[in-house]
């Protein structure tokens, strides 16, 4: 194998494990899969806890994203994560607080999902999630991406410059953001070590 082949290889997600024996079938699979995780991201995205500093609120939608990302991979997990947006956009209550529409200053947090989640599970299917460090790091970019979104938006929406959009919306959350990595760390290489041991196919 070449260096540039192996450079472009990719390997499973959790999701993959999920066997099928048919195209049909994985196609049912992926849909099923999309749908479950924009389940998975409203949910926790509805356990907030508002700050009385800033109008965005601690919120477990993060990582949510994130795990969606990385156990279902870039197309599936960005597709729940856009599937969300969508809905919310036309109207469906799905956003925290049973929001919906775009005019509400942590819009682009939510638009940053969609990247997330492609960027996470595309490093999840580069075997970023097999470890604790590696699985730090998908972790750490994937939250960047959503606050690159999220305050940009903060600060137009606000009126406001991005110094002080960063100070609402990126300091108040960076040690809830650093115990959910720490989770994600934990969880992804932990589940992989089970996979491993259980002899299923990678």
């Amino acid at each position: 194998m070449s260096t540039a082949t192996a450079t472009r290889r990719t390997f499973p997600v959790l999701a993959d494990l999920i066997g099928v024996n048919s195209r049909q079938g994985a196609r049912v699979r992926d849909v099923v899969l999309t749908i479950i995780g924009t389940a998975f991201i409203t949910v926790a995205g509805y356990i907030t806890i508002p700050l009385p500093f800033t109008p965005v609120p601690i919120s477990l939608a993060t990582f949510a994203v994130l795990l969606t990302g990385a156990t279902l991979g870039p197309l599936r997990g960005s597709a729940s994560a856009g599937l969300y947006l969508v809905l919310g956009l036309v109207g469906v209550p799905l956003f925290a607080h049973g929001a919906s529409g775009w005019a509400f200053s942590s819009f682009g947090y939510i638009v940053g999902y969609v990247i997330a989640a492609l960027i996470v599970g595309a490093l999840a299917r580069r075997r970023s999630d097999r470890s604790v460090w590696s699985t730090l790091g998908l972790a750490a970019v994937g939250s960047l991406t959503i606050y690159a979104f999220g305050v940009p938006w903060l600060a137009a929406f606000l009126g406001i410059d991005l110094a002080t959009a960063f100070t609402l919306g990126v300091l108040p959350f960076l040690i809830g953001d650093a115990v959910k990595i720490v989770a994600m760390a934990g969880l992804l290489p932990a589940t992989w070590r089970i996979v491993d041991g259980s002899g299923a196919r990678r």
